[in-house]
């Protein structure tokens, strides 16, 4: 079982390619808004997004731990950040030179590690480039 992380800016495409990849490989899907909105955590400071980081890799290590793959898709900007969040796999999607929130553009650290970068909004294509890597 793996836990595969899809970050990248906001606007990018990483909700419509984890929706794809869902469709290819059993998993089970953690949307960061939807995380923040159970925790009603609203908070996009440096500090906020290291507990949404917490708070997603709690969620995942638990769907990991009940034997399921987990997508999980957040901006996940920096790499405290992305330190926090126990991915086994990661796509960049850098579809994008900037996102709609200027605070989140001005933060966010291109990664230095990835698995899968992805280039163009072409979110079939690279769900099945990324679903066999992963088989």
């Amino acid at each position: 079982m793996k836990i595969i992380l899809i970050m990248g800016l906001p606007g990018a495409g990483k909700t419509t390619l984890a929706n794809e990849l869902v469709k290819l490989i059993n998993s089970k899907r953690l949307n960061a808004d939807e995380i923040r909105r159970g925790a009603n955590d609203w908070d996009f400071s440096e500090e906020g997004r290291k507990r949404q980081s917490k708070r997603m890799a709690e969620h995942a290590i638990k769907l990991k731990n009940e034997g399921n793959n987990v997508i999980a898709d957040f901006i996940c900007p920096t790499p405290e950040a992305r330190s926090l969040f126990p991915a086994d796999y990661i796509v960049w999607v850098d579809t994008i030179k900037a996102g709609r929130f200027e605070d989140t553009n001005q933060m966010f650290v291109k990664p230095e590690k990835y698995d899968c970068h992805v280039t163009t909004q072409d979110a079939k294509v690279w769900a099945s480039k990324i679903a066999k890597e992963l088989n």
